[in-house]
């Protein structure tokens, strides 16, 4: 990451950092009257092929044990997601911790989702790439992908159908649209998938939806 983007990086999330304080204000009492604790979930995500970090988000998932319980989220894992669940993720309100992420230098702004370590470890020629950019919070795959993907592992009835379907068809996908990036990036390349980021979730599925899925 250049001294340029990080300094962007800084900028930025110092400038969102007091509206993001104040959505976990009002966000955080609802999660715990409504779901309880745990309020935050911390996943292992790798930043590089060799280093991991905790990723920080609110948990949009009622807790589980035994098979099933980690990996990518499939539609195996719909029984476990309420409402208010479902709201936090597709406006990706989840994600607003992940502003720490960045300020600690774990994540940018703007980069390739953090994987899991095992398809890292398991794809080292994608990921050896991909991993050249610091992992973000959003990224033009996200923007470009995240949508479609979301509905193929909707689709996934099993957690071995979700991750075959994730491997297969996700990970290759993703990692074309993340090289792109890399290739053309710059800061006005990443203000420009901010901007776009941050009005996504008064295009997706319009305010109407969103608000029935909160209630």
């Amino acid at each position: 990451m250049t001294p340029a983007k990080r300094a962007l990086d800084l900028a930025v999330a110092l400038l969102l950092a007091p509206l993001v304080v104040v959505l976990l204000l009002i966000l955080i009492p609802v999660l715990l009257i409504r779901e309880g604790r745990p309020v935050f979930y911390i996943a292992e995500r790798m930043k590089t092929p060799t280093q991991a970090f905790g990723l920080i988000k609110l948990r949009t998932m009622r807790p589980a044990t035994g098979q099933g319980a980690g990996g990518v989220t499939g539609g195996d894992k719909s029984a476990r997601m309420s409402k208010l669940h479902r709201f936090l993720r597709r406006t990706r309100a989840d994600e607003l911790p992940q502003l720490w992420n960045v300020i600690r230098g774990d994540m940018s702004l703007v980069g390739p989702r953090p994987p899991l370590r095992v398809y890292v470890e398991d794809y080292p020629e994608i990921y050896g790439p991909v991993l050249q950019s610091r992992p973000g919070v959003t990224g033009l795959a996200s923007l470009a992908f995240h949508a479609q993907e979301e509905r193929m592992l909707a689709a996934c009835a099993t957690p071995a159908e979700t991750d075959r379907v994730y491997r297969t068809r996700c990970i290759p996908r993703k990692a074309r649209l993340d090289l792109i990036y890399q290739a053309r990036r710059s800061l006005c390349f990443d203000l420009v998938l901010i901007g776009q980021t941050a009005a996504r979730p008064f295009r997706h599925r319009g305010s109407s939806q969103a608000k029935a899925d909160f209630i």
